[in-house]
């Protein structure tokens, strides 16, 4: 049968659906408002954005029922002419670009000139506005598709913007909010991003009438304080880095305050919020070496570049953006992230008063102040600092011959003229933990976790320097093996003598460890080669010496660490202290979790109720 086609229908036949016709300008607007207003917590993220542009340095928040009721915005900024106010209201209109140029180099928060006119489609406003210059405030209201004529008002100089009953005339989308509470929850969490993103800025947020947040201008680090978790500023290293147009700063969680969600992670780029996967990814990868399990850091990280290397005209809500150079900016932020969480334990600073009763240090500029002949150094009866004990060998801690004489007979060290960070060992305990005095009290060190960190570090050292030190071993170590891991073991030789390993074939069944990395030498070398052989076959030579060599590492390190119940000596515990000041990233081990903790003098007297 020959192909037909329908007769075409006349135009008079055409069905309403088919008519092609211009939308209503309220419909239109409505439209655009689901892209933009989705909630309370959309609105008041446009209302604070506009804020922020117009140079506000305070602005008051006030909410009833979630902000669904009642949503009002003031601030001290530099207003709105009457003449404008129409045009405030109106749909394109902004005061924040004029062409492509400003758009492909936008400095604002607010740029597209659609959010006042979007909420005025799906809620009633009211906005009051009084520039510095002018006599007396003017006053207009929107609803709808209608707008009404500017009136005098009372107010000083800034705005304030009143939305009340949102989705008064869109029932449906009204249906979709949720209880009171979510609403909320919701604003204070826009209200949050926002603050932290401008501490040079008072906030205040009021719910239902009654005070949620009252924030006054503040350090960046005040700001943290207030609205985070406690101790977290205490518990986090400082980032502060440049490079060309490039420059990140803020806070950077300590490896012990990660969480089982990422439900703390600020990002902002330019004092904008933003999701970018890229950023996340990068900062992921600075913490890839210290997170134990599925954890997630904590951060509040701020990016600045130049606007014309970033579009943030990708989405309505500009919480996305895109790098005109993303590997550069990623590389950057990674390295600049994994700096920062890199010191070792003698780069801690002391600990913040009330942040706690058991705290872990972050690692940061030094700030233990110089000794002022402290009540333990003379119960100790000690006058010369330590000299510093290095090698770790075999499991143990070597001291060089010279600091012998520096040791009273019970073995304590001597000091006077410093007291390292860590302190000195005053014992053991159930040949777990060390106890050690500093000059802010008393410090708690898992002996294991910190021997495992330090040996990965030099482990690391050696792999990147291509100088792995092997030694030896005057008996192999022979075990049974499967006739994989005897290929394995002989395909890999040169993955394995980078490693400072040396494995053959000892029978049908058996591999024989010959060499090992000199400082695992007096480790478990059964287990050391189990597990290396074990990564070898799942991932191969490629990913275990590039993506995977991280996780290969921390597995050696830890079947050599120092065992628990082995008894040290206090030379020895203080070569560990010693050695854990002086390496890299020794505040948590190769798992993500602490290796030490601060108690403080204000701790024990609290403990004890001295002074009450």
């Amino acid at each position: 049968m020959p192909f037909q086609t329908a007769a075409p229908s006349r135009p008079d036949a055409l069905t309403p659906m088919a008519v092609i016709q211009l939308l209503p300008e309220l419909l239109i607007s409505q439209i655009a408002a689901g892209e933009v207003v989705d909630r309370p917590a959309s609105v008041l993220k446009e209302l604070l954005e506009n804020s922020l542009d117009a140079d506000a340095t305070e602005i008051r928040v006030s909410l009833m029922e979630g902000g669904a009721r009642l949503l009002q915005v003031e601030d001290d900024g530099e207003g709105i002419a009457h003449e404008q106010l129409g045009l405030a209201l109106a749909r394109h209109a902004t005061s924040k670009i004029r062409g492509l140029a400003d758009l492909e180099a936008v400095g604002t928060m607010g740029f597209r000139g659609e959010a006042l006119a979007s909420i005025v489609s799906v809620a009633r406003v009211a906005l009051t506005a009084r520039t510095r210059v002018a006599a007396h405030a003017w006053s207009i209201e929107g609803e709808g598709d209608s707008v009404g004529d500017a009136r005098p008002a009372a107010r000083e100089a800034g705005t304030t913007v009143t939305v009340a009953d949102l989705y008064f005339n869109t029932p449906a989308r009204r249906k979709f909010l949720r209880t009171e509470g979510t609403e909320f929850g919701h604003c204070d969490t826009v209200f949050r991003r926002i603050a932290l993103a401008r501490p040079d800025v008072a906030f205040t947020l009021k719910h239902n009438g009654r005070v949620n947040a009252h924030l006054p201008a503040q350090t960046p680090a005040e700001r943290a304080a207030a609205l985070l978790e406690r101790g977290f500023v205490e518990a986090a290293h400082a980032v502060d880095a440049f490079a060309g147009p490039l420059r990140v700063h803020g806070l950077a969680g300590a490896a012990q305050l990660a969480r089982g969600r990422a439900d703390m992670q600020y990002l902002y780029v330019n004092g904008r919020y933003v999701r970018d996967r890229l950023l996340t990814h990068a900062v992921r990868e600075a913490y890839s070496e210290l997170l134990h399990g599925e954890r997630h850091p904590a951060y509040v990280l701020h990016l600045e570049l130049d606007p014309a290397l970033v579009d943030v005209n990708v989405h309505p809500a500009k919480t996305e953006v895109r790098f005109r150079d993303s590997r550069a900016v990623h590389q950057f932020v990674m390295h600049a992230v994994k700096r920062a969480l890199s010191p070792g334990a003698g780069a801690t600073p002391a600990p913040v008063p009330d942040a706690g009763f058991l705290r872990p240090l972050a690692a940061g500029p030094a700030a233990f102040p110089a000794p002022h002949a402290p009540a333990f150094q003379h119960r100790l009866g000690v006058e010369q600092p330590l000299a510093g004990y290095t090698n770790l060998l075999r499991g143990g801690f070597a001291a060089p011959q010279h600091a012998a004489a520096e040791q009273n007979p019970a073995g304590v060290p001597q000091a006077g003229r410093g007291v390292p960070p860590l302190g000195y060992a005053l014992a053991q305990l159930h040949g777990v933990y060390i106890l050690a005095q500093n000059e802010a009290g008393l410090v708690l060190v898992d002996m294991h976790a910190a021997h495992e960190r330090i040996m990965m570090e030099k482990l690391r050292e050696g792999i990147e320097s291509n100088d792995v030190q092997s030694q030896q071993l005057l008996v192999p170590a022979v075990f049974r093996a499967d006739s994989l891991d005897l290929a394995i073991a002989d395909e890999h030789r040169e993955t394995l003598a980078k490693l400072g390993m040396e494995m053959s074939a000892a029978g049908p069944q058996e591999l024989a460890v010959r060499s090992a990395p000199a400082l695992l030498a007096g480790g478990d070398i059964v287990a050391l080669a189990r597990s290396v052989l074990a990564e070898l076959r799942e991932y191969g030579a490629a990913q275990v010496l590039t993506s995977r060599r991280d996780t290969l590492l921390a597995g050696m390190a830890c079947h050599a660490a120092v065992r628990a119940n082995r008894a040290l000596s206090p030379p020895e515990m203080n070569a560990l202290l010693r050695e854990m000041e002086e390496t890299e990233r020794s505040g948590s081990c190769n798992h993500g979790r602490p290796t030490w903790y601060q108690l403080t003098l204000a701790d024990l007297d609290r403990l004890f109720m001295r002074g009450r």
